[in-house]
């Protein structure tokens, strides 16, 4: 049997297949907010008993929900968005505005305490993963583009939250 060459076109093929996987390969590991104990944690069982299985896919599992899907892009009223999970209080409804992303979007949290973040490299590139302080569930991802005054915008799977109306 004879072995392919290895000429400079296959050397750069290999070398490209290699570095895309490298981020698919860090990310196979527990994240940041996995590997933290939490004021309120749980074992998969119990958060199974206490979530639906949409929520606990994302919530636990890091999923994310179908854009467009949430009730909760259309909520206007003044109140308090909480974590689905533990109701942890996240985001004020004065913080919230449409995006036009299909999931509700925030530019800052309740305050610096409510979230916590790590870096998810699921699709190949850093992005700013966002998970609830208290419970470590994840709620969706935080970008540099959206409105002042902080320019950022959080875009929050909308299974993962709950609101309470003022």
């Amino acid at each position: 049997m004879r072995l392919p060459l290895l000429n400079r076109r296959r050397l750069l093929a290999v070398s490209a297949a290699i570095g895309a996987a490298l981020p698919f390969v860090s990310a196979c590991g527990a994240s940041p907010a996995e590997a933290k104990n939490f004021p309120k944690s749980k074992s998969d069982a119990e958060w199974k008993k206490l979530l639906t299985r949409d929520q606990f896919y994302v919530l636990r599992k890091e999923g994310t929900e179908r854009a467009f899907t949430s009730a909760l892009n259309k909520e206007k009223r003044k109140g308090t968005f909480v974590c689905a999970a533990c109701d942890n209080k996240l985001y004020a409804s004065a913080t919230k505005y449409d995006s036009g992303t299909g999931w509700p979007s925030f530019w800052q949290a309740v305050d610096k305490g409510a979230i916590g973040t790590s870096t998810d490299y699921l699709l190949g590139y850093p992005r700013t993963e966002a998970h609830c302080a208290d419970c470590g569930g994840h709620l969706g991802h935080i970008f540099g583009d959206g409105p002042q005054p902080t320019g950022k915008r959080h875009c929050i799977n909308g299974v993962a939250l709950k609101f309470v109306p003022a």
